[in-house]
């Protein structure tokens, strides 16, 4: 029997058709109805059975942003994956559907009417199934609950006897889920944290920018998309811009590049991590989020064979726990930490290092 209900929300009656019958091939999801706009779904909403929504951020009458709002104040708590477009406003509505609580995104590959959105099946359906299992672990489909009971008293413990060098530069990488995952770590960042941070989440073209806005305009640090040869500074975070790899030098520059993708992606973690490792040695603080595949387990086993310091996030609050698992598995990561507390453990081991 089919567990995971979708309502498919577009004002394409050819983008419906196409998602629903991705959906549907697979055993364990069904569409259980579709949308034209926003009010209809809300509309369907009160009388299905309903699990998540796929929801196109362009409709006329009732858009994906106006339909997030308007869920948010009827106290409806469903995922909702947006679909969006590739037009020059695309990606800021996209960020600002994340704002309003969606659980992530898929960007159609040709825009609005994509009708090669086959290309991203594989990644919609991994994260319909995410999303349901989140929700499911929690026992609430509340959006934005990442809530962890968990005993943290252990690595802290660790991390207040450890003996560390001095942190120069953390650097980040996350996957699926990554988008709220370091909104969450970032934004409680002090704005004197006095290191450089880089960050790789694997993003398409055109949605970093917009993504590093959206940290910027909500966080005490500056926040920016990497330039090419850009001068790395202390208190500044650099997002790796989709379609390029990112890595940092001994000459003080961050350094882009459109080299073949690695583990499927570009930008990916192992080289940020890889790179940094060579630059930073033992002063380097490594994160690695949410996310599915094994980018980063490579360069966090590099980053701890220099003596750098290692965090992966607790299972218990990923959307994916596959990237961090692999990380994990490799024996190379010093703490397991879950989300909502990572970013007081990156203040407090790199305070610990300053003093």
């Amino acid at each position: 029997m089919k567990s995971i209900k979708v309502l498919v929300v577009d004002d394409s009656a050819l983008m419906r058709k196409i998602v629903s019958d991705m959906l549907n091939e697979e055993s364990d999801i069904q569409v259980v109805a579709t949308a034209r706009n926003g009010k209809d779904a809300l509309k369907k909403i009160k009388t299905l059975d309903v699990n998540i929504i796929t929801l196109d951020v362009e409709m006329p009458l009732m858009n994906g942003i106006d339909t997030l709002k308007e869920l948010k104040r009827n106290k409806i708590s469903l995922p909702v994956i947006m679909l969006s477009g590739m037009n020059r406003e695309s990606p800021k509505l996209t960020m600002e559907c994340l704002d309003l609580g969606a659980f992530d995104f898929i960007s159609k590959p040709s825009g609005v009417i994509s009708i090669d959105i086959n290309k991203v099946q594989d990644e919609l359906i991994l994260k319909v199934r995410a999303a349901f299992d989140k929700c499911s672990r929690e026992g609430t489909c509340e959006i934005g609950n990442l809530s962890a009971n968990l005993n943290i008293e252990s690595y802290r413990e660790k991390i207040n006897k450890a003996s560390f060098g001095n942190i120069e530069a953390v650097a980040i990488g996350a996957s699926t889920g990554g988008p709220r995952a370091l909104y969450e770590v970032i934004t409680k960042l002090p704005g004197d944290i006095g290191v450089p941070i880089f960050i790789v989440q694997h993003m398409p073209v055109g949605f970093t920018k917009a993504f590093a806005e959206r940290l910027n305009s909500n966080s005490r640090l500056e926040v920016v998309e990497a330039q090419e040869g850009e001068i790395y500074k202390r208190n500044k975070v650099y997002v790796a811009p989709g379609g390029f790899h990112m890595e940092v030098k001994n000459d003080g520059k961050i350094h882009l590049n459109e080299k073949s993708a690695l583990w499927g992606v570009r930008p990916a973690v192992d080289i940020l991590f890889k790179s940094a490792a060579e630059v930073f040695k033992d002063k380097i603080l490594s994160v690695v989020l949410t996310g599915m595949g094994k980018d980063g387990a490579e360069g966090t086993e590099v980053i701890k064979q220099k003596g750098g310091i290692t965090i992966a996030e607790d299972k218990s609050t990923c959307v994916i726990y596959g990237m961090p698992k692999v990380a994990y598995e490799t024996g190379a990561v010093d703490f397991v930490i879950p989300l909502d507390k990572i970013a007081d453990e990156i203040i407090k081991i790199v305070n610990k290092t300053r003093r």
